[in-house]
């Protein structure tokens, strides 16, 4: 029951020190008061996400201690094979109160609803029973609305704001004249003397003749980042509603998901989600760049802690391939209100190396990143005018 191997030896083959670790694993901490059996890292792992679900006296709160739960739900999933994840996710809804919360009207009206609250039940949404379900869903529906009500303008403002500030200065670029029809327009102004022409009408090219926006939000979707995947859909869902730039939702564990054609209807998106399990970040890049027409044009935002748990040459090889075709990455290391969370140092070290910045921000700041980024505005001065730090540098 303790180990992803299906081979797991009898009682009968174990030595007396594997037989006595047996027996605490399974009986719990009760049984070792003085802790005389010594436990490694990863068994000491696994007896505290028993411990939290079968010997706690205290309910799990759904109020401030939601990422709580977040973090046991990734951690089952990483210490033990699907059928007991499923296993240890129904008792979950039991024993931690999920359940009655969604079947109580007027606790489901009272409690306050955010989006670690909303992860942990998406994290559940494989094994909620159905009558719950369309309770799940109104739960979700309002922290949607509540963030659209929030965001949406301040967003869509962002973004159109920033295309009109590049479409002013569109006219000191000359790769946006039309230098074939202004010279034909002008052939009549030629100086024979001077040898030069001297325009009296120049003709540039129009928003339609120039590449369309894109951005791609690739996010990590494990449970360390279950609050930020919540954010980041919600966000996407709302720049999708923008015909000025083509939104693309990413998310990726060890599989990799294109959410995009769901992008209308953000209940669908959140519900798509598969939150928790593994990491390849590599994989997740080589996806995104097959997205990648007009690198240029092209904004691609990884949100991510950056523990990769593929191959980290893959993932660095990407980065370093399209930063040279003119993609513009932004790494974010979360998109919450509590922060930067522990993340890949090593690596975020191995991007500070090529000059790319890694940094956290809150769905409040997300606008205004956005803005800076669709506009090719200095980043770290929109960071200095947030106060946010680098973390990688």
């Amino acid at each position: 029951m303790f180990a992803k191997s299906a081979r797991i030896k009898p009682l009968e083959h174990l030595s007396q020190n594997e037989s006595l670790t047996r027996w605490r694993m399974i009986l719990g901490s009760a049984s070792d008061q003085e802790n005389t059996v010594a436990l490694d890292a990863s068994q000491q792992g696994i007896d505290q996400v028993l411990e939290a679900l079968y010997e706690s006296d205290r309910k799990g709160s759904l109020g401030k201690s939601a990422p709580n739960i977040n973090r046991w739900l990734g951690d089952i999933r990483r210490f033990f094979p699907t059928p007991l994840v499923q296993l240890l996710q129904k008792d979950a809804l039991d024993r931690l109160g999920i359940e009655r919360m969604l079947l109580e009207p007027e606790l489901l009206e009272s409690i306050e609803v955010d989006a670690s609250l909303v992860a942990t039940i998406l994290s559940l949404n494989k094994v909620m029973p159905e009558r719950t379900r369309e309770s799940a869903r109104i739960v979700v529906s309002r922290l949607v609305k509540d963030l659209e009500n929030r965001l949406s303008t301040r967003l869509l403002q962002a973004i159109s704001g920033s295309f009109d500030r590049a479409s002013s200065k569109v006219n000191n670029r000359s790769g946006e004249l039309d230098w074939r029809k202004t010279i034909r327009a002008n052939l009549k102004h030629y100086q024979p003397d001077l040898q030069i022409l001297i325009p009296e009408k120049f003709y540039w090219y129009g928003r339609k003749n120039r590449s369309l926006k894109k951005v791609i939000l690739l996010v990590d979707q494990s449970g360390s980042m279950a609050t930020s995947v919540v954010y980041a859909s919600i966000m996407a869902c709302i720049m999708a509603s923008l015909k000025s730039v083509k939104t693309h939702l990413i998310v990726f564990d060890t599989a990799v998901v294109d959410l995009t054609p769901e992008l209308a209807d953000p209940i669908e998106v959140l519900f798509g989600l598969q939150l928790g399990g593994g990491t390849d970040i590599g994989k997740a890049m080589t996806y995104a760049e097959t997205l990648v027409q007009h690198p240029n044009d092209t904004t691609l935002i990884l949100i991510s802690d950056l523990f990769e748990g593929g191959q980290e040459s893959v993932f660095l090889r990407k980065v370093r391939d399209m930063k040279a075709a003119g993609v513009q990455m932004i790494f974010l290391l979360a998109l919450s209100d509590s922060g930067a969370p522990a993340f890949n140092r090593s690596l975020g070290d191995q991007l500070a190396a090529l000059d790319l910045t890694a940094f956290a921000c809150t769905p409040d700041q997300f606008p205004g990143l956005m803005a800076t980024a669709l506009a090719k505005g200095n980043l770290q001065h929109w960071m200095e005018g947030e106060n946010i730090a680098p973390k990688n540098n």
